[in-house]
């Protein structure tokens, strides 16, 4: 492969001959040649062993565009002896057939997601012929759904797992746990589910209870899905703040003792777990069990956002817990409490992901576990503090375009949080900031989008809010900085637009 200095070089001038493919996000290069290639139905797939789940998820994803079988031409799917970089993958298209190489399943699901994106808008004059050579530019590229606030079906998860897929995202961020709802199944806090998942409906004036949560077939149902597509299912369950419905479920491990209610407003509440009762530990060891048991990922979100000190600042408890501790100030404590989740998550294996309210007490947050992962929303300026604490951050600045349940453009007929955000910041956002260090870019992963669903009642207007920011988002993270071009991509995602609709995915017109 073409290489020069480590680094895969752009054959073809700048984005002109590339936007004949349509592709998002961009590839690292596409060399054209002579030709086309032409198949009136599925071709044979010749595949390596290896590869044999990328395959069967190909020929699954493309039943719906060819019913039938094209037995006069051949993919080839082939195994690689190494690449240059994780994920890279490589896609050859002549008149007589197509040829995938890639040294790991990753860069195998990729090509063919690729070649699934041309076979969705290929017309009677077939595939130009070329060779495509592609690689991430960051490990991290995800996208966060929150089923607390707004329940959400696994049929709808997984639709939405196969278009991250096919836009070489990896990680699925789940939020399981707010103050508007609980869904994840602990068997030795049965009352979690039992009242916790379910909150009124604020919509309606009688008293409907909405909500559910998700059983432990359905959450390895839904891994196993998202696996075959290379997507990490990553869970996260929100500590010691954003807790109503844990309180609701058990009363005892609050300040006051209640009552509480599963909360059907939105906002920040002051009445979270009770850092001076040790029932905390005991619950978080139950929720840490369950989540080690039934999910496979390497990483688990605490949460730690938005978190509340008025509760903890009057209750004799907590004051007893600051002074055996030796905690000068109040938020102290959450910063004990975080390192002692993020310690029992490492005892079960699992790296600790928190949102950048964790580091905000700068003495404290020295006793944090140095692998412990920020994630920084409230903009930039959590993550820039992090690396240069010499710590790993994953970028979602809310500043940037990230958040998705902001509204897609600034008009009174449309969804969403009333900070709209212009369509190009989004595409343009690099994870690394301006003025970071080699060594402190080194420690940034990637990026995602979130969508908080405070006001997203169904998975359509969910669909309309993530798309098609997730396109601009993929590209963000995916392609090289020197490849993007906001205009080409413009023009380009009129054409992807079909391959959404042809998904019965609702998108933004902008």
């Amino acid at each position: 492969m073409p290489v020069n200095g480590g680094m895969i070089v752009l054959v073809v001038e700048k984005n002109i001959l590339m936007m004949n493919l349509n592709l998002i996000p961009m590839p690292a290069s596409i060399r054209f040649m002579e030709g086309a290639f032409h198949c009136a139905g599925l071709p044979k797939i010749d595949g390596d062993p290896w590869f044999k789940t990328e395959t069967a998820v190909f020929c699954g994803q493309m039943r719906m565009v060819f019913p039938q079988e094209d037995s006069g031409v051949y993919i080839a799917l082939k195994r690689m002896p190494q690449a240059e970089k994780r994920e890279y993958y490589k896609l050859t298209i002549r008149p007589e057939g197509i040829t995938v190489e890639a040294a790991d399943e990753a860069g195998a699901y990729h090509g063919l997601q690729t070649l699934r994106q041309l076979f969705m808008t290929m017309d009677a004059e077939g595939l130009p012929c070329a060779v495509i050579e592609d690689y991430p530019q960051f490990p991290w590229r995800g996208l966060m759904l929150d089923c607390s606030r707004n329940f959400f079906t696994v049929e709808f998860i997984k639709k939405l797992i196969d278009a991250l897929s096919m836009h070489h995202l990896n990680k699925f961020h789940w939020h399981l746990s707010d103050d508007q709802g609980w869904r994840l199944p602990v068997e030795k806090y049965p009352l979690l589910t039992e009242i916790g998942s379910k909150r009124r409906d604020s919509r309606l004036i009688r008293d409907v209870y909405r909500g559910g949560f998700y059983t432990a077939a359905e959450i390895e149902d839904l891994i196993a899905w998202a696996a075959a597509r290379h997507v990490e299912v990553v869970p996260e369950i929100d500590l010691p703040g954003h807790t109503s419905s844990v309180l609701a479920a058990y009363p005892g491990l609050g300040c006051t003792g209640g009552p509480y209610r599963v909360e059907e407003r939105f906002g920040v509440f002051d009445d979270i777990l009770c850092a001076g009762n040790d029932g905390l530990w005991d619950l978080a060891a139950a929720v840490f069990d369950t989540l080690a048991s039934l999910f496979p990922s390497n990483y688990v979100h605490i949460g730690g956002d938005e978190v509340s000190f008025r509760r903890w600042a009057g209750c004799p408890k907590c004051r007893a817990k600051m002074e055996e501790w030796g905690v000068q100030k109040v938020s102290g404590l959450q910063a004990r409490i975080t390192a002692r989740l993020a310690a029992m998550l490492t005892e079960r294996g699992k790296t600790p992901i928190g949102w950048d309210e964790v580091i905000d007490n700068e003495e404290e947050s020295k006793k944090l576990p140095q692998d412990l992962i920020i994630m920084s929303w409230r903009g930039r300026v959590g993550g820039d503090r992090a690396v240069k604490m010499g710590r790993p951050v994953i970028m979602t600045p809310n500043s940037d375009g990230c958040y998705f349940d902001y509204k897609q453009k600034d008009s009174p007929e449309e969804p969403g949080q009333p900070y709209p955000k212009p369509f190009s910041l989004l595409y343009d956002f690099n994870p690394v900031s301006a003025g970071m260090t080699r060594e402190e870019s080194a420690l940034v992963l990637g990026g995602q989008g979130n969508l908080w669903t405070e006001y997203i009642y169904a998975s359509k207007i969910a669909e309309y809010m993530i798309f098609p920011r997730l396109c601009a988002l993929a590209e963000a993270l995916w392609t090289p900085q020197a490849n993007k071009n906001f205009e080409a991509f413009s023009r380009r995602l009129a054409v992807h637009n079909r391959r959404l609709e042809s998904l019965d995915i609702l998108y933004c017109r902008h």
